[in-house]
């Protein structure tokens, strides 16, 4: 490719990356986003499939999902550090503000805050919360915030996209798993579901009057990233979707309107498929209604809309908590449509 033809194509990335931006700093982390999955030439993007072989597991056998479907995110694999050994602030003492958006888990008691600004740039947080060890997830490119029971294992990111969804994988097994589903996709555990807790995206400062001893996520991670700016632009407002996404014809609203989901894994194996019923509600509809009943299979489900938490929450008909996640709107018809 020529000099000039780079130059053109980077001018033309530049002007589009500039809408809806209000700032050039805005606008460069939108052409980085726009462009950042070429880094793929310069990394070895074959390493997780590899690793399956050498365990004498053929990815083209034991797959869910058409593996031209698994794209290259453009990190590596392990590019993006998961976080392994976390640290924690109190919630008096922590740098974030009130208005910062985070996870928030609750296991036996003891209450944890994830600060999405340090989720963006790990994604990943293997933990252990109330004794419970656990895996937070989060999917910037998805807004899919997912708590996973994790057993004596750990958690990485693989590199690879699914849907534009983060694929984590075991790093036991190496078995990738889509995040959205909490599915395995390709490797030895293919088919098996990760138990889910529920987890709810709110405000720092909502979770802390919700849970005044909860304690947030420290921003002393081991590594040198700026967890008070985000690196992704305009993404989360704008129409663009950076990677290929199936069904987004049936979209009625703004592909990044945000979305609750309930999903049940089934039994069957349905290739590309979730294979097992959901449901999803529209935050900004639910708003305004307070709530409804929606059917997951067999089951009949409340959404309520949390006014203090600024969220929508899941009950059964014994008034359990169903474990849901956040989405953006395009995430729902790619992962579970037909």
């Amino acid at each position: 490719m020529s000099r000039r033809k780079l130059a053109l194509i980077l001018l033309v990335g530049f002007v589009a990356a500039t809408a809806g931006a209000a700032s050039l700093e805005e606008a460069w982390d939108n052409l980085k986003l726009r462009y950042f999955s070429l880094t793929r030439f310069l990394h070895d993007q074959d390493k997780e499939l590899r690793d399956l072989e050498a365990q004498g597991i053929d990815p083209a056998e034991f797959t869910r999902i058409d593996l031209d479907q698994l794209l290259d995110g453009g990190p590596p694999k392990d590019g993006i550090p998961s976080i392994d050994e976390p640290r924690f602030d109190r919630a008096d003492e922590t740098p974030f503000g009130d208005d910062a958006l985070v996870l928030g888990l609750v296991v036996d008691g003891d209450a944890r805050a994830y600060p999405y600004g340090i989720l963006n740039w790990h994604e990943i947080v293997n933990d252990t919360v109330g004794g419970v060890p656990v895996t937070i997830t989060y999917c910037p490119l998805c807004d899919t915030g997912i708590v996973f029971e994790r057993g004596d294992r750990t958690f990485g990111v693989s590199g690879k996209l699914y849907q534009s969804c983060l694929v984590m994988y075991a790093r036991d097994t190496e078995t990738l798993f889509a995040q959205p589903w909490g599915l395995g996709i390709v490797g030895p555990e293919v088919d098996q579901s990760l138990d889910r807790l529920p987890v709810v995206k709110t405000t720092l400062g909502a979770w802390r009057e919700r849970h005044a001893g909860t304690r947030v996520l420290s921003v002393d991670t081991g590594h040198r990233r700026d967890y008070f700016e985000s690196p992704y632009g305009t993404y989360d407002r704008n129409r663009e979707l950076v990677f290929p996404v199936r069904n987004q014809d049936a979209l009625e609203v703004h592909p990044k309107a945000i979305v609750s989901y309930v999903w049940e894994p089934g039994e069957e194996r349905e290739r590309d498929s979730a294979g097992g019923p959901s449901a999803q509600v529209v935050h900004t509809e639910l708003k305004d209604r307070g709530e409804q009943q929606v059917r997951l299979g067999e089951r009949v489900i409340r959404a309520q809309w949390d006014a203090k938490l600024g969220t929508v929450t899941f009950t059964d008909e014994e008034g359990r908590t169903v474990p849901s996640s956040t989405a953006f709107a395009f995430v729902y018809p790619a992962f579970f449509g037909e």
